[in-house]
């Protein structure tokens, strides 16, 4: 993953310490969570909730080994019961974050989507990033590449991507440098950690690559 533009954990060197691997990383490769009111654990995916927080890296390995292993009341040091959705809302909500943020990159006049604009992009060196339908077809997405030293991002849905782009469906999408882009590919590699992409057709699904 590359970095775009600075990200304050970044550049303070922010670390936190998975409770079930034992590995200390930024805080922008983990998942926060807290202990709720009713004792029940808590995401924090905006790390902004108060309470001692709870950090486990944003992997599905590895949150299911932590809940089966009830390394949750350990981190805690109390029991703490865990809703048995936690990775799906996890996934939900990291799902949600990556759209809301693209959204504004659109508002903001740092993101589109259409292959003629973003092939345009790509060509004049305006694209940092480079965003495709996990469902899109093979085909389509093969005719556009990452930008050199830029990031892609492959594993949002031709209907996620529509909601980010505010359209039914859209395939193909792309970033500038600067604005929210660093954090919206860390919060994309976060959601790739927690997503289980079919791939028995490479993850690319069957829809048109060519979109307007």
């Amino acid at each position: 993953m590359s970095q775009v533009v600075e990200n304050p954990d970044r550049s303070t060197g922010a670390e936190r310490k998975c409770i079930a691997t034992g590995e200390v990383q930024p805080k922008f490769g983990l998942i926060r969570f807290v202990v709720g009111p009713d004792q029940q654990i808590v995401p924090d995916i905006l790390g902004k909730l108060p309470g001692r927080g709870i950090w486990v890296s944003a992997q599905h390995e590895t949150l299911a080994k932590t809940i089966a292993k009830g390394l949750f009341s350990r981190g805690a040091k109390q029991t703490v019961s865990v809703p048995g959705t936690l990775i799906s809302d996890i996934e939900s909500q990291l799902a949600r974050r990556v759209i809301d943020l693209i959204s504004l990159a659109r508002k903001s006049g740092q993101a589109v989507s259409g292959y003629e604009k973003v092939k345009d992009w790509l060509s004049k060196e305006t694209a940092r990033v480079l965003i495709q339908a996990s469902d899109g077809s093979a085909r389509g997405k093969s005719k556009l590449s990452t930008p050199y030293g830029g990031s892609f991002i492959g594993w949002l849905t031709a209907d996620e991507l529509g909601l980010a782009f505010g359209r039914q469906t859209a395939i193909h999408g792309a970033l500038a440098s600067g604005g929210l882009t660093s954090r919206i590919v860390e919060e994309a590699a976060r959601l790739k950690g927690l997503r289980v992409i079919d791939d028995s057709d490479g993850g690319r699904g069957h829809r048109e690559g060519k979109d307007s």
